[in-house]
C-alpha cells in the first residue's frame, strides 16, 4: 500500500475509490518472472481476478499468457495485447458465442470440463473448418484446506472431469476429427497458503501421468491451475507471495515427461496486494454493546467479506489519536451482511476520517454492482492517472 499516493490521491477524487500501487505490481511480476524463468515455466494470468485496463497493460509486458472465464475476457485480453497463442480458455459453461471467439483467436487451448464441452466444441470446429486444441480438467480430489467456496477439485463439484470418466472422454476425443488433445488441466482451489496442499496435487498428477502414459496417449503440456493465497491478515509484513518455494516445489515433486511443458494460472497472488478500497467514515453509531463506523463503501465495492466471510486488514489513515478501540465497520447497503469487519481494533475514530481495506486488488473492483442504484467507483493509480 502506496500511503503517500493514496493522500495525495484523496486531494482530487471523492471516496470511495480504489488505489492501485503499479510499485509494488511491478516488484510482484519481477520476482514472477525471475522464479519462473529458472525451470521454464509459463504463467497465464488469471484475468477474473482483475481485469482494469492499467493492470492488465503492466502485466502483459511481461509477457505473461492469459486464462480466460469468458469470451469478453478473451476478448479484452487480445485487446490489451496479450497474444493469442497464450491464451488459455476454461470454464463449465462455454457459450456456443464463445467458443467460436476462442476459435476465431486461434487460442492456445481449451480447458474442457465435460464430455457435453468437448462435443460441442467438435461440432462448433468442424462447422468453422478449424481444429480446437483441448486440455482434459480433471478433478484429482485434493482438498485445497480453503474456504468451501472456492475450493474445485475435490470429486463432487461442477468443474472438471472425474477418474471414473476418463475412459469415455477419451474414447469421445478419439472419435472427434475437430479436436486435438495437448494436455491435462488441474485447478484445485483458490486462496491456499499451505503449499502441502500443491505436494498432494503434484502426486496425483504424477499418477494421472502414468495413467495417460499406459495408454500410450502423449501429452505437450501439464496446467496445474491456480490459487496460490495472499496473506490478508498481514499485507504489510508480506506484501509479495512465496513465489519462489512454490515454483521449486513443482520442480522437485512433479514428474514431468521430456519436452513438456509446465503452465500456471495465477491471478489472485500477482494483483491481491496491490490494491486498496478507500473509504470515508459517515457516521459513528454506539450500539448496545458495538460502536459502528459507517463509511462510504459497500458490499457493493468489495463484495469479498459478504460473499463468503473473507477477512481484509482495516487502517484508519488519517487519525493520530493514540487510544484504541473496536469497531464493527459497516456500509450503506440495506443489507446486515454488509460488513467488512467486526470488532475491528482502530485508533479512535470520528466522522471524516478516511479508511483504507487492503489487499482489495483480486475479486474487487472487478465484482463491484450497482445494487441500491450506486455508482461504479472511479479508480486512481500510484502515478496519480485516474480511470
Amino acid at each position: 500500500m502506496d500511503i503517500n499516493s493514496i493522500r495525495q490521491a484523496l486531494e482530487h477524487n471523492k471516496t470511495p475509490f480504489y488505489h492501485y500501487d503499479l510499485t509494488l505490481l511491478n516488484k510482484t511480476l519481477e520476482y514472477i518472472k525471475k522464479e519462473s524463468e529458472l525451470y521454464s515455466y509459463h504463467v497465464h494470468y488469471a484475468l477474473k481476478a482483475n481485469s482494469d485496463n492499467q493492470v492488465l497493460k503492466m502485466i502483459k509486458e511481461y509477457n505473461l499468457g492469459a486464462d480466460c472465464v469468458s469470451g469478453n475476457e478473451i476478448s479484452k485480453a487480445v485487446e490489451t495485447g496479450f497474444e493469442s497463442n497464450k491464451i488459455v480458455f476454461a470454464g463449465v459453461g462455454k457459450t456456443d458465442q464463445e467458443i467460436e471467439t476462442a476459435l476465431e483467436k486461434n487460442i492456445f487451448c481449451f480447458n474442457c470440463e465435460s464430455i457435453a464441452e468437448i462435443n460441442v466444441i467438435q461440432e462448433i470446429a468442424k462447422k468453422k473448418k478449424k481444429t480446437a486444441r483441448i486440455a482434459i480438467r480433471i478433478n484429482p480430489n485434493v482438498v485445497a484446506n480453503t474456504h468451501h467456496y472456492i475450493t474445485t477439485g475435490i470429486e463432487e463439484n461442477k468443474f472438471g472431469i472425474n477418474k471414473n470418466d476418463l475412459d469415455d472422454v477419451i474414447k469421445t476425443i478419439q472419435s472427434s476429427d475437430s479436436i486435438i488433445l495437448v494436455g491435462l488441466h488441474f485447478h484445485i482451489g483458490s486462496q491456499i497458503s499451505d503449499l502441502a496442499v500443491y505436494k498432494n496435487l503434484c502426486v496425483r498428477v504424477n499418477e494421472f501421468q502414468n495413467w495417460f502414459e499406459q495408454k500410450n496417449i502423449s501429452l505437450s503440456h501439464i496446467n496445474v491451475g491456480g490459487g496460490l493465497g495472499i496473506n490478508y491478515s498481514e499485507p504489510l509484513q508480506e506484501p509479495i507471495s512465496d513465489f519462489k518455494n512454490y515454483f521449486k516445489l513443482f520442480k522437485d515433486h512433479l514428474e514431468l515427461r521430456p519436452n513438456q511443458e509446465l503452465h500456471f494460472e495465477l491471478g489472485r497472488s500477482i494483483v491481491g496486494q496491490c490494491g486498496t478500497l478507500v473509504s470515508k467514515v459517515l457516521y459513528l453509531k454506539k450500539g448496545i454493546k458495538t460502536e459502528f463506523a459507517i463509511i462510504d463503501a459497500g458490499m457493493t465495492e468489495l463484495i469479498r467479506p459478504a460473499l463468503y466471510q473473507a477477512t481484509h486488514q482495516i487502517i484508519n489513515i488519517s487519525s493520530e489519536e493514540k487510544n484504541y478501540q473496536n469497531y464493527d465497520v459497516v456500509g450503506p447497503i440495506c443489507e446486515s451482511s454488509d460488513c467488512f469487519g467486526k470488532q475491528v481494533n482502530l485508533p479512535q475514530t470520528k466522522r471524516g476520517d478516511y479508511i483504507a481495506i487492503l489487499s482489495c486488488g483480486a475479486y474487487g473492483q472487478v465484482m463491484a454492482s450497482q445494487y441500491n442504484l450506486r455508482p461504479l467507483v472511479s479508480v486512481v493509480y500510484s502515478n496519480n492517472t485516474i480511470s
